[in-house]
């Protein structure tokens, strides 16, 4: 197999990007960066501090004094520190759910994770997931593969996760969230979610993780 430093999958909210990048990254040893982790971050500390997410320049200064940090464990997988303190079990919030979109909207907030996230993919190998890696973060990574499935589809498994885990939500609350959150994605003016130009578009109705993983794998063979 090649050695491709760089990984970047793309998609929407529940279109199986960080699910297939943690067991991608698993398979070949890798570290697995979820950026969508910092921007939930951020918006925790938005909400913590009481700040309106449309106060851009509040939302701002957060991002640059507040310090948001990616911890690996020795299995490659990520955690994130703000202050010190490990939050991500606090990440699944649901009102960080409604925010976290208006908070990536912020141009100066995003400026600063962008950063922030190049930095940690230049200590090593590594398989980022996000909205916007292969167009914006890593636009020169040998490897983009763009995932994407109907918003129906992956309402369903966005509502099976939240049962799981016992938020009481109905699977049409879901739907319209996810089809908000696909609106404010594309339509932003800064990094609007869009595939990179030489991306691999794979969809994933119906396709189980590791036949995911395993085209991913056969794309590095041919990189």
């Amino acid at each position: 197999m090649k050695n491709v430093a760089q990984i970047a999958i793309d998609g929407p909210v529940a279109s199986g990007k960080s699910v297939v990048g943690l067991n991608l990254a698993r398979r070949l040893s890798y570290r697995f960066l979820d950026t969508g982790l910092m921007y939930r971050a951020l918006t925790l500390v938005v909400l913590e501090a009481n700040v309106n997410p449309e106060d851009h320049e509040r939302v701002v200064e957060l991002a640059k004094n507040r310090v948001i940090e990616v911890v690996f464990g020795d299995n490659g997988d990520a955690s994130v520190q703000v202050e010190g303190h490990d939050i991500t079990s606090q990440l699944s919030d649901a009102e960080i759910d409604r925010t976290v979109s208006l908070v990536a909207q912020v141009p100066g907030a995003r400026e600063v994770l962008v950063e922030q996230q190049r930095r940690v993919a230049r200590e090593g190998h590594i398989v980022v997931a996000g909205r916007d890696i292969g167009t914006v973060v890593l636009p020169n990574a040998p490897l983009k593969v763009f995932l994407t499935a109907s918003s129906t589809e992956r309402a369903q498994r966005r509502h099976l996760e939240f049962q799981r885990t016992g938020r009481d939500v109905t699977y049409n609350q879901v739907l319209r969230d996810i089809e908000e959150r696909d609106r404010l994605d594309s339509g932003r003016s800064i990094a609007p979610l869009r595939p990179a130009s030489d991306a691999h578009i794979t969809i994933t109705d119906r396709i189980g993780i590791e036949e995911v993983v395993e085209g991913i794998l056969k794309l590095m063979e041919r990189s």
